[in-house]
């Protein structure tokens, strides 16, 4: 799977391009992207959020999405002053609760080529936040994050360092509902253990939990297997365990829950598990994605999502 285009909603909300020649028209239903395309060398995104922020409605702003800001590949392109420049405008967005860092499609760059840095910044700065997404995890830190608000926590990754996974698991996030990690390849850098999401499993994290997506793994089954054993699963009402390489071992364990009976949704899609279990498992009387089944190649199992 490559991730080809431009997210559509985000937050509930519609997701356009911010044109300066419209301006902004419709900030209670929709979240504005702000991107450089390549071949634009004669603006920055820093300047292009400069403009944005100068439209007169840009205080009525509830969400952003940041989008392509690499003109090259090196050194100074990681997200840094794209954070910076967000934070320091916390007074013009004073209504910002929606922020998606990162919104760059496979056409701009890999997602392992995304160079991010540290978050934290914004969360101090928008206090307020209920929803935020990243894409990219290389040099990506979270901090120990505080937020009595936030809902939903999205981290995409071909490859995550498990220092973000404990990042996550360490912050203090009573009103989070929705939490998916992208945990990725270990050839892109992913090193997450059953051991790192042991604390998550105590179901003594995230009171509000109600979707977890422990997506695009290489350690799938093992995540099947704990989270059946976890008491946590039995206040979800979605589990996502798609894009990995889950097969009939996982979801065995999975078919076996009287917890996975008791979710609405169950998401396996692009797994490798034989068609008799997914039938076994469409069965269980709840909404089970089982779509885009994975043959093993001559060099073994992948997840969708990688370089």
């Amino acid at each position: 799977m490559v991730i080809g285009t431009y997210i559509e909603h985000f937050a509930g909300k519609k997701v356009d391009d911010w044109n300066p020649e419209v301006g902004i028209t419709n900030p209670e239903t929709t979240l504005y992207r702000l991107s450089v395309a390549y071949g634009e060398d004669d603006i920055t995104w820093s300047d292009r959020f400069a403009d944005f922020l100068n439209d007169s409605a840009v205080g009525a702003v509830t969400g952003l999405v940041a989008g392509m800001w690499i003109q090259d590949f090196g050194d100074a392109n990681d997200s840094a002053r794209v954070v910076e420049a967000i934070a320091a405008a916390r007074e013009k967005l004073p209504r910002l609760t929606a922020l998606f860092l990162g919104d760059i499609t496979f056409e701009e760059s890999e997602i392992s080529w995304i160079e991010q840095t540290d978050v934290s910044p914004l969360f101090e700065a928008y206090p307020a936040l209920e929803h935020f997404r990243v894409r990219g995890g290389n040099n990506l830190r979270l901090g120990r994050l505080h937020s009595e608000h936030l809902k939903e926590l999205g981290i995409e990754s071909g490859g995550l360092d498990s220092s973000v996974v404990h990042d996550v698991l360490r912050s203090d996030l009573p009103a989070l509902e929705h939490l998916e990690l992208w945990l990725g390849d270990a050839n892109y850098g992913a090193n997450t253990t059953m051991e790192d999401l042991a604390p998550l499993f105590t179901g003594q994290l995230f009171p509000n939990l109600r979707y977890l997506g422990l997506r695009d793994s290489e350690i799938t089954n093992e995540i099947a297997q704990a989270i059946v054993q976890s008491p946590l699963l039995e206040r979800l009402r979605v589990l996502d365990l798609s894009l990995g390489v889950l097969d009939d071992t996982g979801a065995a364990a999975l078919l076996a829950s009287p917890a996975v009976k008791k979710l609405e949704k169950l998401d396996i899609h692009h797994h490798y598990c034989s068609d008799q279990m997914v039938e076994q498992l469409k069965a269980l009387g709840i909404e089970v994605d089982a779509s885009d089944r994975q043959e093993e190649g001559e060099y073994g199992r992948y997840v969708a999502v990688s370089e």
